[in-house]
């Protein structure tokens, strides 16, 4: 078998009762891009974690060669403390850091006096050890971490602190990063663009496109996935099925292959249903008893075609909101310093200047840093600015969502009755087929806001933001934690809301389809560009 190449064959999987899949094949090719999909709960995370031996499976094969190394790169990351960034990465580099710790045990034994025969045997074992550590790029460890971890948002001014001082987002990051040091023959990576910025995301889609083994990827940017991957296995309905190229094509295929299992199954209905109304006819003639027996024993044979469920869409009508005055945010020479705990201070942006206009959609976008979440603050009257001044129109409402919007959920609360606090004087009904539109069906709406995932708190409370009558939308990574399903039915809602929007957001298929301005701050000023997210871009001269 060719180094790198995983071939699945008839995998069957199972919790007690719940059936994850039955009989699934599929194969990881080498130098293979390859996107796992499906929803919640499907076991996407399951078949990385049988890849790489850590879950068992009840029926089917799973071969792989040997020696392949498979880096696996997992939303749970070990607890990391007590090494700098660059020697927390640089240990993760396969047989490198060893090799590099027998080298210097060496270089020692060396400076002691030996006789002849020893010297030779020495310097023998330091030669065979050094040309296997410059074969597996020893010499330029320190680089190639030092631009992993730059590239994935961490300034070369942190690569020396400890890893224990950084936040779990940050450590994510480092998580990465020791997956990629290791350029191992086989990528497993389960949603590696969370926690990433913009920027990040872009150098780490160039640094995959340039990955010479295989990669198998779950992901909930669209983008990301469309410009890397050339096959899509979905895992869904207890089946895993093959797709051969983009999401955009899964997506696409996907209806066809809809459209022809009902159409089989309708004929092969008509089919039993002529069967099943022959053998009621003559069941009680003996004259025809052998014809009935043998129907009957042909229907028992018949595999029945199953139409999966679609989940169903719900299009729910956005109340009106107030029509405000022309000019909804107007930005006079604004400043932002805050002060840190020991007194120092950090300038954000000084003296910006843009105004917002009734039905903008402005994406405001920059590094890390920049002051993004900070503009939205000020703008929403969370935080006051130092200098200058800002002017919110006439008759404005404003809904603001942050990630510190999920905090305020009460955790004892049912999703159902956290949105009807909100919204007191809505009926039951309207709340329901509000929370559907946000893919809360059936039962779901009785789950506690405890038990939620990250990605259904940010549906609760986009819901209840959006079923407000607001006329400016403030809204700073309301994509983090939805998947592709959730992140287009919030944009939906979006390009469809009747109001002004302003957007923070590193799903670049988002800005692409609801920007109609761009704000950048860069440098602690800001820059506007009055025209569409590829605009932006072209002016740029950043890459599509």
């Amino acid at each position: 078998m060719v180094a790198g190449m995983i071939h699945v064959s008839n995998l069957s999987k199972h919790y007690g009762n719940k059936i994850l899949y039955k009989n699934g094949s599929f194969q990881l090719n080498l130098g293979e891009k390859v996107g796992l999909v499906g929803p919640n709960g499907a076991g996407k995370t399951t078949i990385f974690r049988i890849l790489v031996g850590e879950e068992g499976y009840e029926e089917g094969q799973v071969a792989k060669p040997e020696r392949v190394v498979i880096g696996y790169f997992s939303q749970n990351i070990e607890e990391m403390q007590g090494r700098s960034v660059l020697d927390e990465v640089k240990s993760a580099a396969g047989k490198l850091p060893h090799i590099q710790e027998q080298l210097l045990k060496l270089e020692t034994r060396l400076t002691r006096p030996m006789d002849d025969d020893e010297m030779a045997r020495v310097l023998e074992e330091y030669g065979e050890l050094q040309g296997e550590f410059e074969r597996l790029g020893g010499y330029d460890l320190d680089a190639r971490a030092a631009e992993i971890i730059t590239g994935l948002g961490i300034l070369p001014v942190h690569h020396g602190r400890d890893t224990g001082t950084f936040s779990g987002g940050w450590k994510m990051r480092i998580a990465l990063a020791k997956i990629l040091i290791l350029n191992p023959d086989v990528l497993l990576m389960d949603e590696p663009t969370n926690h990433l910025d913009l920027e990040s995301i872009v150098w780490l889609e160039a640094w995959l496109m340039a990955f010479k083994g295989s990669l198998l990827m779950t992901s909930h940017d669209r983008d990301f996935m469309n410009r890397l991957v050339g096959k899509i296995i979905e895992v869904a309905n207890q089946t895993i099925t093959v797709y051969g190229g983009n999401y955009d094509f899964f997506e696409r295929e996907k209806i066809v292959r809809k459209e022809q299992l009902v159409a089989a199954a309708k004929r092969q209905d008509e089919m039993l249903a002529k069967e099943e109304e022959f053998i009621a006819r003559f069941a009680a003639r003996a004259s025809h008893a052998a014809q009935v027996q043998s129907r009957v024993k042909k229907l028992e044979k018949i595999d029945r075609i199953e139409v999966p469920l679609d989940e169903k869409a719900i299009f729910f009508e956005w109340p009106a909101p107030p029509r405000g005055g022309d000019d909804v945010v107007k930005i006079e020479k604004l400043g932002k310093v805050w002060t840190r705990a020991n007194g120092g201070k950090t300038s954000v942006f000084q003296n910006a200047e843009a105004l917002v206009k009734r039905l903008d959609r402005v994406a405001v976008v920059g590094v890390n840093g920049a002051g993004k979440s900070t503009l939205l603050k000020i703008i929403a009257g969370e935080t006051e600015p130092t200098s200058g001044q800002l002017t919110v129109g006439a008759s404005v409402e404003v809904g603001y969502f942050s990630q510190n919007s999920l905090d305020v959920l009460d955790p004892k609360s049912t999703v159902l009755e956290e949105v009807h606090s909100r919204i007191p004087t809505a009926s039951l009904g309207y709340v329901r087929n509000l929370l559907g539109a946000f893919k809360f069906s059936g039962d779901e709406v009785e789950k506690r806001i405890s038990i939620l995932s990250g990605g259904e708190k940010s549906r609760v409370v986009l819901a209840t933001i959006l079923s407000k009558p607001a006329n400016l939308l403030i809204l700073d990574e309301p994509t983090n934690h939805l998947d592709i399903l959730s992140r287009d039915v919030l944009l939906e809602a979006v390009v469809n809301f009747p109001g002004t929007v302003m957007i923070v957001s590193h799903d670049r298929h988002f800005l692409r389809r609801m920007a109609t301005r761009v704000f950048r701050l860069d440098h602690h000023e800001l820059t506007v560009f009055n025209g569409s997210w590829d605009y932006y871009l072209e002016k740029t001269e950043q890459p599509h």
